[in-house]
């Protein structure tokens, strides 16, 4: 028995319970606002609990601005059904890797979706109740700014089975930490866990000389989180490096750029381009990313959140 919103809610949703039986953790990551990076965020955690050796899935409810599938190179893919639900679209050929989210649905990726509340309601239910996940160590729900309809229906569905918590993401500036605020407190009143805040955007790492620069200061996430008494995951700095591997990520078959993480058409060991071309692209761009500035911060981070969720520290086998 829960709460959400005032709403005493009983086990009314048993087929969600049904999906997340073969799930061992369920984690969201929420900001108060656009532009905090949050789902950069949410595609780099799912890469490091992959680079981890867990068995990790995506969710992206973030009907209106779905970024989850083209950051992770699978943005011409498509959806499929089967006897047991919806089959998310894995990433890579071991399965490590599942996504679902409203870009595979759609006709084409400048295709808008202009919907009211109960349909946004109506197409998040059927993401937890017909989505055949299969085994999974941790599953990420990347949602949408605020605290709308989408929060409010994927809390309503999810508190009975009790989701491990959330992960809050910032910015330093002021305008930033005062929306994540907002957020806290609505974790707060649906009894959501916080598990950590994320500072991104903490610094601008140069391409070139690999200084840290703050453009909009430093700190301001640590410290909202010693106010609330929350953890601190870590600093994530700007680097101009992760926009071209996310914009990289192609299909097979489709050039890997010259320019950027990897470099003159090699994907960093001396691969040349038509030998990329036959490789999966989260492999390419898991193999890129594990090399880059970021890496080490985000292993960290999933370091203190597995930790947090799962002191065992026990994973699916892949």
């Amino acid at each position: 028995m829960a709460s959400i919103d005032g709403t005493t809610v009983q086990k009314q949703h048993p087929e969600v319970g049904q999906r997340l039986a073969t799930i061992k953790h369920v984690i969201l990551i929420l900001s108060g606002k656009g532009g905090v990076g949050k789902s950069s965020v949410t595609a780099q955690l799912a890469m490091s609990l992959v680079q981890e050796n867990y068995r990790v899935g995506v969710l992206d409810i973030d009907l209106c601005g779905p970024s989850i599938p083209k950051m992770l190179g699978l943005e011409e893919k498509k959806i499929h059904q089967a006897s047991a639900g919806w089959v998310p679209v894995y990433a890579d050929e071991k399965k490590r890797l599942a996504c679902m989210s409203i870009g595979f649905l759609l006709p084409n990726k400048d295709s808008s979706v202009v919907w009211r509340g109960p349909k946004k309601n109506a197409m998040i239910k059927q993401f937890l109740t017909d989505v055949y996940w299969g085994e999974l160590d941790y599953l990420l729900i990347d949602t949408p700014p605020g605290t709308s309809d989408e929060h409010l229906s994927v809390m309503e569905y999810l508190q009975e089975w009790n989701p491990d918590g959330a992960v809050l993401v910032t910015t330093p500036q002021l305008v930033a930490l005062t929306d994540v605020r907002k957020e806290y407190t609505f974790c707060k009143r649906v009894m959501l866990p916080v598990l950590g805040v994320i500072e991104n955007m903490s610094g601008f790492v140069c391409p070139t000389c690999s200084n840290c620069t703050n453009l909009f200061s430093t700190g301001g996430g640590e410290a909202m989180a010693k106010e609330f008494g929350l953890d601190f995951l870590g600093n994530v700095p700007i680097d101009p490096n992760l926009v071209l591997l996310f914009d990289q990520a192609k299909e097979p078959g489709s050039s890997s750029g010259s320019s950027g993480v990897g470099g003159n058409g090699s994907n960093g060991d001396g691969s040349a381009g038509g030998q990329l071309a036959q490789r999966q692209p989260f492999d390419l761009l898991a193999e890129r990313y594990e090399k880059s500035k970021l890496a080490p911060i985000f292993k960290s981070i999933v370091q203190k959140l597995t930790s947090k969720v799962s002191p065992d520290n026990n994973t699916t086998s892949a």
